[in-house]
């Protein structure tokens, strides 16, 4: 069997994003580490059903430059965004702005039938997707 463990996201400011993602999808934070001989530090935020986010602030890390489209994104390699199935797209689009998300696009019909989708970024420009899917990602 296999399924993802975490999903690992490098931040500027760990104490700011741990904050913001606290706060914004109520995370608990599980006990912060560093490794100082590569100056990083960490701390991995905890949600239902085993989510784990793993942010890492490395001294020295730099940002790509950042996107203003979900399609813009895709012009960078690497990964893109992070997910979350949520049920009411529209209402955590707005907890989130409230919580200092920008939104990149607004709740709308996604390519897949039946269900609806929306774009935003954290403080840091990173993207997230919010999506109602009610069952599995179909074949």
């Amino acid at each position: 069997m296999m399924r993802v463990d975490h999903v690992g996201l490098s931040v500027r400011d760990l104490d700011a994003q741990r904050d913001w993602y606290q706060k914004a999808f109520g995370l608990d934070s599980a006990k912060a580490f560093e490794i100082p001989p590569v100056g990083l530090r960490g701390v991995f935020l905890l949600g239902p059903d085993d989510i784990a986010i793993e942010l890492l602030e490395r001294k020295g890390s730099t940002h790509r430059t950042p996107a203003t489209t979900p399609s813009d994104e895709l012009l960078a390699q690497g990964w893109g965004h992070l997910c979350f199935r949520v049920t009411d797209v529209d209402a955590v689009v707005d907890r989130l702005a409230a919580a200092g998300a920008t939104v990149v696009t607004t709740p709308a019909p996604s390519p897949e039938p039946g269900v609806r989708f929306a774009f935003v970024t954290d403080p840091e420009g990173n993207f997230i997707e919010l999506i109602d899917r009610e069952g599995p990602v179909s074949a």
